[in-house]
């Protein structure tokens, strides 16, 4: 699993809780061009651990839309207990985000890519009704 929400509740008893999944962000403003945006999102990775035993290290990493430049990098140490048994690496992002698009996020276990999750920005420019002064 990897994806986007608002927030994460996580119990006492392990169960966490994901609120408000998120894959697209709406912005609007008064401008023709988008003004970066800052933007908190929880990112939420699981694995199961299959045959791994021990220390893992999950990386996350979101390039920019037009220019694929790196925006953000973060990095969590989990452990893995083998079988059925599951990790949960809750990542939070703040991020300033300058431009509209598909925002792409790799999931990295390990140094080695298992998975990538997109984030779209749109941009609409509110315009003023008649008789409303711009």
């Amino acid at each position: 699993m990897a994806v986007f929400c608002e927030s994460v509740l996580r119990e006492v008893d392990g169960r966490v809780s994901l609120i408000r999944l998120v894959d697209q962000l709406n912005v609007a403003g008064a401008l023709k061009e988008m003004q970066p945006q800052p933007v908190t999102l929880h990112m939420v990775v699981g694995f199961k651990a299959g045959m791994a035993h021990g220390k893992y290290t999950i990386r996350v990493a979101g390039t920019l839309p037009q220019s694929g430049t790196e925006l953000i990098a973060a990095e969590q140490g989990v452990y893995f207990e083998g079988e059925d048994r599951g990790v949960n690496a809750i990542f939070v992002l703040n991020m300033v985000l300058p431009e509209e698009g598909a925002y792409w996020f790799d999931v990295l276990l390990q140094g080695v890519p298992v998975t990538r999750v997109p984030l779209r920005i749109m941009y609409q420019q509110m315009v003023a009704p008649p008789g409303f002064p711009s």
